[in-house]
């Protein structure tokens, strides 16, 4: 499994947004843009989704943009990943329909089941992990790898 360009330039922005978000400032695309150097024109798109979605809101005007819909805390990696990918990037009922051999259900072979009981219980690991994770879990961990990258050494 990887995670796709689409998910990780969403999860960036999303990251910037988090960081914005107990000062109620908003974050124009350019911005977010220039921040975590994704282009302009795919980040429209994806923020485009993420409000459709409901995790991000848009204010119109001058000094417009865009801000989490919700408190980091309460936004996890696997609502946000599933906003983007849809729910068939990791399926809890079997194989992804691009991994799935096609096959009627009354001639799968034991190896078939076996296969997808693997794929299911691997599916519920990493939804599991993807739901422990918020956003602000992310803020976080960037945070101390910041510190990490100051620290001076004599």
């Amino acid at each position: 499994m990887e995670l796709s360009n689409k998910s990780e330039y969403a999860l960036l922005a999303l990251l910037e947004l988090a960081n914005c978000y107990t000062s109620g400032e908003s974050l124009q695309i350019r911005q977010i843009a220039a921040l975590q150097n994704i282009p302009n024109r795919y980040l429209e798109q994806l923020l485009a989704i993420l409000r459709r979605k409901g995790l991000i809101k848009s204010i119109r005007g001058a000094k417009g943009g865009y801000i989490l819909a919700r408190d980091p805390k309460t936004i996890t990696l696997l609502e946000a990943l599933s906003c983007m990918e849809g729910l068939g990037t990791l399926t809890q009922s079997g194989l992804s329909p691009d991994i799935a051999p096609s096959c009627d259900i009354n001639t799968k072979t034991v190896e078939i089941q076996v296969i997808q009981e693997m794929w299911q219980e691997a599916c519920q690991a990493a939804n599991a992990v993807l739901q422990k994770y918020t956003l602000q879990d992310l803020c976080e961990r960037r945070l101390i790898h910041q510190q990490k990258e100051i620290m001076y050494y004599i």
